[in-house]
């Protein structure tokens, strides 16, 4: 770890880190995502760290995360394997690539307001998209080329902004491809997982990830993500999402206020 991180954990104790855990989790499986658009900010402002290190750790706290998710969806048959794979390749293959490459090339302010408008357009994308889709995909090698397209894109912002790319996976999935929601949401689960663990690795061989911090919010995660995922097949998608919405405006607005100065600003 590094000397920052040592030195907010003194100050911050391990329950306070395994709550952000607990309701990364909850979140990841009620909605789809890797828990990174929780993770990240909660990183940056309770615990002062980076946005360089809370990107990279909570990438590699998403794992376990949406691992347990996953095997909620599952059994319940919410995932769509096949197109699962269409996006993995395009995620973990290229994706992820782009973004942890610019992750270290572009400066921490730039990324937490990249992080913060991504966070209100998917907000906005929660209100307003009433898409009504139904059924698998049906796999031609237009709606391959457009899976493995959609998880370049997803696979670049899990790179670059920490999270698993579901925020971005879902709504493609369900507006472009015809994907129910939650088939939507359990797929972009299992996506996460392999595009997660590459760019952790990634980042550990550059410094960027601190796994004692990542451990303990993954793990507090496991449990609260499986039950999530089990209410979330029957939950009223309207409501849910709105509340959703809410929140993530919320985090998005205090990050761009946290940032509205230089970084000097901060410790």
């Amino acid at each position: 770890a590094s000397p920052a991180t040592a030195s907010a954990t003194t100050d911050v104790s391990m329950a306070k880190i395994a709550l952000v855990g607990l309701a990364a989790g909850f979140l990841s499986g009620l909605f789809g995502v890797g828990g990174g658009i929780l993770i990240v900010p909660a990183l940056v402002i309770i615990l002062a760290m980076g946005q360089r290190l809370a990107h990279g750790t909570s990438l590699a706290a998403i794992v376990p995360i949406a691992l347990a998710g996953v095997v909620g969806y599952a059994l319940e048959g919410e995932i769509d394997w096949a197109a699962s794979l269409f996006l993995i390749i395009g995620s973990a293959g290229l994706g992820d690539r782009i973004g942890t490459h610019l992750l270290h090339v572009l400066p921490q302010r730039a990324l937490a307001l990249v992080f913060a408008l991504v966070l209100l357009a998917t907000a906005a994308r929660m209100v307003f998209d009433d898409s009504d889709a139904a059924g698998h995909v049906d796999l031609t090698v237009g709606s391959g080329l457009a899976l493995v397209l959609v998880g370049v894109v997803a696979g670049t912002a899990a790179g670059l902004l920490g999270v698993g790319g579901g925020i971005i996976m879902i709504p493609a999935m369900v507006v472009f491809v015809g994907v129910p929601a939650a088939m939507a949401k359990g797929s972009s689960l299992a996506v996460i997982i392999p595009t997660a663990l590459v760019g952790t690795q990634r980042n550990l061989k550059k410094g960027n990830a601190d796994l004692r911090i990542a451990l303990v919010v993954g793990l507090s995660g496991v449990v609260s993500s499986f039950v999530a995922s089990q209410i979330s097949v029957g939950l009223d998608e309207q409501l849910s999402n709105r509340l959703f919405a809410g929140l993530l405006t919320f985090v998005a607005l205090k990050m761009l206020w946290d940032n509205r100065r230089p970084e000097t600003h901060r410790p």
